[in-house]
């Protein structure tokens, strides 16, 4: 498959909220075209994922486009996405929120990148009765505001690491585990956490170590020669992208031995890639495997998606990518089944999704969340000098078995 260059234009970024750009009326719906707004990180420190993100939603409204477009009320419609760049900055996404809705016409949204992002769009969205579909926040606390317009494909964050501890306790032949943890103070990692301190309580395992990484992300030298003199049977790393390759340039410079490794956004971080056999062995928090056997018309299953997505854009698809390609196949369904542009009929065929795509089950609660998707664990292998990512839980998902306890440095 080639990718549309042109279909780049569809982006708009705009580094000034006060540059005011010409918009129609309705430019929820214009002639043929269905216009969705996001505020998407294209500079700052979530730019990679930002990146990501935006390269999902593009690959899959071309490809709806290209087969058929959106169905309703007997015409065909095409999907594009209006963009600007929040520039990372949380207030930044309220205010271009607010000029999506209000100054560019924009009925239905599609979410930022990470949960602290979400959570600043949110009450602008739902403030003004605007559907959002989001696929980037997985902060628990967006499902218990009692949000009616807000739409979330993702497993909520407190379930990332949890099934970390529970293999932990299962290594350890049933037995409670001495945990140390490590994470960023945004709104995602800190559900992390509290996954882990819940995951602890249910295990009566013991958390020994619990610190914040620093805000720049650069530097976990202090954790870890606390985990070198206190030797946890697991240690836990958040830190977004920046963090997942601080923690492993410097367990592997310090020579850190821990038993099992657990983070979050190796994927995204192209961690493999990045640091190869310093990475083997890490365990992955995932939303999302090319492995994994969901399908869907559009895309096929996991492979497929994998293999097309790296035509067009030259590196695998991070679940961040897929995860986002979901949400226009959620915008899609619901234009459908409401045959109307009406945000509030779509809104509640939004509410009634109950569908299968190559990313998963999508099935919402009343709170807006997907309960139909679990997440999953990877490992990082490599062989004969090549890394790559091996589902290992849940069981039923599992790809490849686990290697635990991690050889240590003077063993590899």
């Amino acid at each position: 498959m080639v990718f549309n260059k042109n279909f780049s234009c569809l982006m708009i970024g705009v580094a000034a909220v006060g540059f005011l750009a010409a918009a129609p009326a309705n430019a929820r719906v214009d002639g043929d075209t269905i216009t969705l707004g996001a505020a998407v990180s294209l500079t700052g420190k979530y730019s990679t994922n930002g990146k990501h993100t935006k390269n999902g939603y593009n690959f899959a409204a071309e490809r709806i486009n290209k087969m058929g477009g959106v169905k309703v009320g007997g015409k065909s419609y095409k999907l594009k996405v209006k963009y600007y760049d929040d520039e990372s900055n949380s207030s930044r996404a309220a205010q271009l929120a607010e000029r999506l809705i209000k100054q560019d016409g924009v009925k239905y949204m599609l979410g930022p990148y990470s949960s602290g992002l979400t959570k600043a769009i949110a009450p602008v969205t739902e403030a003004n009765k605007i559907p959002m579909v989001e696929a980037n926040g997985a902060s628990r606390s967006l499902f218990t505001k009692g949000y009616k317009y807000l739409f979330a494909v993702l497993s909520a964050a407190n379930q990332y690491l949890e099934v970390a501890i529970d293999l932990a306790v299962e290594k350890n032949g049933g037995k409670p585990v001495r945990i140390a943890m490590a994470f960023e103070q945004d709104a995602f990692s800190q559900d992390v956490r509290l996954g882990i301190l819940d995951a602890a309580k249910r295990t009566k395992s013991k958390i020994i170590i619990d610190d914040k990484l620093p805000k720049e992300l650069n530097d976990m030298a202090a954790t870890l020669a606390k985990v070198k003199a206190t030797k946890p049977d697991v240690l836990v790393v958040s830190g977004h992208s920046k963090g997942a390759l601080t923690a492993i340039r410097q367990i592997s410079e310090m020579k850190v031995n821990v038993p099992m490794l657990a983070m979050t956004h190796c994927d995204a971080s192209k961690l493999a890639k990045q640091h190869g056999k310093k990475a083997e062995y890490a365990l992955c928090a995932a939303q999302w495997h090319k492995s994994l056997s969901y399908k869907d018309k559009f895309f096929g299953n996991g492979m497929q998606y994998d293999k097309e997505f790296n035509a067009a854009f030259g590196y695998a698809p991070p679940y961040q990518a897929a995860e986002s390609s979901a949400a226009l196949l959620v915008w899609k369904g619901a234009f459908e089944r409401a045959n109307s542009f009406s945000t509030e009929k779509v809104r509640d065929a939004l509410a009634k999704t109950n569908m299968q795509t190559f990313y998963g089950n999508i099935k919402f609660n009343s709170a807006g969340a997907n309960f139909a998707k679990p997440m999953v664990l990877f490992q990082v292998r490599c062989d004969g000098g090549k890394c790559a990512n091996k589902v290992v839980a849940p069981t039923k998902w599992a790809s490849t078995k686990l290697v635990h306890p991690i050889p240590k440095w003077s063993q590899r």
